[in-house]
């Protein structure tokens, strides 16, 4: 008898499958004070569930405060936070106080929900005007969608940092497995037609079983073209029609 394929042990919930909580920072959502203050930044804090650096704010009431990091911020710097902080790097506040084209990120799609949009590392989205009629705000993503918000909906100023953390390459597969141990990620993931017969139903050299499984399979038989109607390249009249329709894809 075979091993079981990655999918069974994975739905078995073994710790190298689970999500590790108890090492992950928490939630990040806005918890503004009452009026506006400026915190001092004391340190970032490195989140394994997060590309994104966390900072850490002090008020001179003694509350700290915990947001995403903005590029571009240093230790000891003085942010405001508030529904009247002026529209500077790094600080917290409202939509309605950001001018036009200013980069914000960690955007509230609603007033009070703590934040949805642009949370990524090295994400913004730009404030591209208001609607005269309602006054709300028209929000550009990253992905050049346009939202419609409210001016009261709490953002901040900036672009989240971590911005260009894929640029340097690994290099190493042993810089690449700590990483991904960091994050209890299951690493490498290996393609069942370059291991074993005994290790995968595609393994071996002659293949051992076809690739289309059906909908009803249970779950250690559903690898490869799960309910397919066709498999391999386009062949015939078919072929013909997916060319001609690519070609006028690109004119």
């Amino acid at each position: 008898m075979g091993t079981r394929l990655i999918q069974q042990r994975r739905g078995k919930g073994s710790p190298a499958f689970k999500s590790p909580g108890h090492r992950f920072f928490g939630n990040i959502h806005y918890k503004l004070p009452s009026e506006t203050m400026g915190g001092k930044v004391l340190r970032f804090i490195h989140d394994p569930a997060r590309d994104v650096l966390v900072a850490e704010l002090l008020f001179p009431n003694g509350w700290k405060f915990h947001t995403l990091a903005a590029e571009g911020i240093a230790v000891g710097d003085i942010l405001q936070v508030g529904t009247d902080a002026p529209a500077l790097r790094g600080c917290v506040t409202r939509l309605g106080n950001v001018a036009d084209g200013t980069p914000v990120f960690n955007v509230e799609s609603h007033p009070g929900d703590g934040g949805k949009f642009s949370r990524a590392s090295g994400t913004s989205a730009f404030k591209i005007g208001e609607d005269e009629d309602t006054g709300r705000v028209n929000l550009q993503l990253s992905s050049k969608k346009v939202l419609s918000l409210s001016p009261n909906c709490i953002a901040t100023v900036g672009i989240a940092s971590g911005g260009g953390r894929l640029e340097k390459p690994f290099m190493k597969a042993g810089t690449k497995y700590h990483k991904m141990h960091a994050m209890n990620r299951y690493w490498p993931d290996v393609r069942g037609r370059a291991m074993s017969a005994y290790d995968h139903p595609y393994g071996g050299r002659t293949g051992g079983k076809p690739t289309s499984v059906s909908h009803g399979a249970p779950p250690g038989r559903k690898a490869g073209h799960i309910g397919a109607r066709r498999t391999g390249r386009n062949k015939g009249k078919s072929a013909r029609a997916s060319n001609s329709a690519s070609a006028q894809g690109k004119s």
